[in-house]
Order: C-alpha cells, then structure tokens, then sequence
C-alpha cells in the first residue's frame, strides 16, 4: 500500500482564489491533509497481485466445480437407477 502526497499550500491558495477567505482554506487545506495521511492507497502493483491471486482462486474453483458436477450426476443416475429398479 501507498500514501498520497498532497500539497496543502498548493490546494489553500486555490481555495482562496476560488473565494474563500484564508483562514478557513489553510484549516480545510490541514483537514484534507490529515485524512489523506491516515488512509492508504492501492498501487498498481497491489492491484495486479490481487488479479492474480483472484484468477488462481478462479481456475482452482472451476476445477473442483467439474469434478462436483460429475458427483452429482452419478449420485442422480444411482437415484434414478433405485427408482426405477423399485417400480418396473
């Protein structure tokens, strides 16, 4: 994970030339800033492990999911087997 770097001079003078008075830009400009430092920021490379790790989880899964499906079809042939063994 990453931090965001941000420049609250930079972000408090557009906020006064936006209109607002100095004063509450630079505490807006500090309340942004605290909030982006607590929090952390997926990079690229964080995002690109956990699409591969997903795709491993994905081809592991497909795979027991086939072999669940033949399960069950036996386990209905046998049923049906009984069924029809038990009435004809």
């Amino acid at each position: 994970m990453s931090t965001i770097t941000f420049d609250t001079l930079k972000y408090a003078e557009r906020l006064e030339a936006g209109g607002v008075p100095p004063q509450q830009a630079k505490a807006e400009a500090q309340a942004l800033a605290e909030v982006l430092a607590a929090s952390e920021v997926a990079s690229a490379r964080d995002i690109e492990r956990l699409e591969s790790k997903i795709e491993l989880l994905r081809s592991d899964l497909s795979g027991k999911f086939t072999l669940l499906q033949w399960m069950l079809g036996l386990l209905l042939a046998g049923v049906a087997s009984i069924v029809i063994k038990t009435f004809f």
